[in-house]
C-alpha cells in the first residue's frame, strides 16, 4: 500500500513537472527574419512601399505587433541593399495561418497589387531569405525598446553566432542561458530585443540575437563596458566555453519610419 503511494505521488510529481514544462516551452515565441536583397534603390522604394502600405498593415490586423523593418546603417557597404523585416509569432501554427490568410486579404491584395501582379522581367527584389528561429529560455518573448530620439541615429545589432558542430553550439546557447549572459546584457543596458535558436536558416547551427542603442556612441560604449565587465571575463575564461563560437556575423541597422520600433 506504502509503495503504491509512493508510486502515485512519484507519478503526479513527474505529470505535473511536464505540464510546467510543456507549458513553459509553448510560451517561447517564434521569429520570422525576412531579407530582402535588392539591386537598386528603385527595388528598395518598391518594397518599402509595399511594406508599409499593405504587408505590415495585413499582419497587423491578424494581431501580430511589434514587427521591425531595419536597413543597413549608412556606412555599412558589405551587406549593400538589404531590408531585415522581422515578426514575432506565438506558436508556428499562428505564422502558417497568418501567412494562409494573406491569399484571401482582400486589403492586403489591392493595396499590395502593384508589387504583387508584377512581371517576371522586372522582379521586386533580387532574392528573399527566410530565417525562422525560437526564442531563448532567459528572453521567451520579444521587447520593442522605447527610444525618443530620431529613427536615423538609433542603431539595432544583429548578431549570428555560427558553432563549429551541433553539440559545439548548443554549448553556447548554454552560455547564454545557464551561463547567465542574458542577465549580463540586460545588467549592462543593452535594450535587447531577442534571443533566439535558428531553426531554419541558410547559416547552421547558429544563435541570433539583437540588442539595441540610442546611437552609435552608446553602442560604442556599451560593448566597452561589456568587455571590460568582471561577470564578462569570468564567464568567457570558463573552461567549458571555450571556442563555442566559429563564426560571428554582424549586422549594424537602424529602423525605418513605418517599423514599430
Amino acid at each position: 500500500m506504502r509503495t503504491r503511494i509512493i508510486f502515485s505521488v512519484l507519478f503526479l510529481s513527474f505529470l505535473t513537472f511536464y505540464s510546467v514544462r510543456t507549458v513553459a516551452q509553448k510560451s517561447k515565441e517564434f521569429y520570422e527574419i525576412k531579407v530582402y536583397r535588392l539591386k537598386d534603390k528603385s527595388q528598395e522604394a518598391g518594397i518599402d512601399a509595399f511594406l508599409k502600405n499593405a504587408y505590415l498593415p495585413a499582419l497587423h490586423k491578424a494581431g501580430i505587433k511589434n514587427i521591425g523593418v531595419f536597413k543597413p546603417i549608412e556606412s555599412d557597404t558589405i551587406n549593400g541593399k538589404r531590408i531585415y523585416v522581422i515578426a514575432p509569432y506565438n506558436s508556428l501554427e499562428q505564422m502558417l495561418k497568418v501567412a494562409d490568410g494573406l491569399i484571401a486579404d482582400t486589403d492586403f491584395n489591392k493595396n499590395g497589387k502593384e508589387y504583387l501582379d508584377l512581371l517576371y522581367t522586372n522582379p521586386p527584389y533580387d532574392r528573399i531569405e527566410s530565417i525562422l528561429l525560437r526564442a531563448f529560455p532567459g528572453m521567451t518573448s520579444m521587447e520593442a525598446p522605447k527610444f525618443s530620439n530620431p529613427r536615423s541615429e538609433r542603431i539595432y545589432e544583429l548578431r549570428s553566432y555560427e558553432g563549429a558542430t551541433e553539440k559545439i553550439y548548443r554549448n553556447k546557447v548554454k552560455m547564454f542561458n545557464d551561463g547567465d549572459e542574458v542577465s549580463l546584457f540586460k545588467r549592462l543596458g543593452f535594450n535587447a530585443v531577442f534571443y533566439a535558436d535558428v531553426i531554419s536558416g541558410g547559416r547552421m547551427p547558429n544563435l541570433m540575437y539583437m540588442t539595441s542603442f540610442a546611437n552609435i556612441a552608446i553602442h560604442d560604449e556599451k560593448w566597452k563596458s561589456f568587455r571590460d565587465d568582471p561577470q564578462w571575463k569570468r564567464l568567457s575564461g570558463m573552461e567549458e566555453y571555450q571556442h563555442n563560437v566559429s563564426k560571428i556575423n554582424i549586422y549594424l541597422l537602424y529602423p525605418t519610419d513605418y517599423s514599430d520600433y
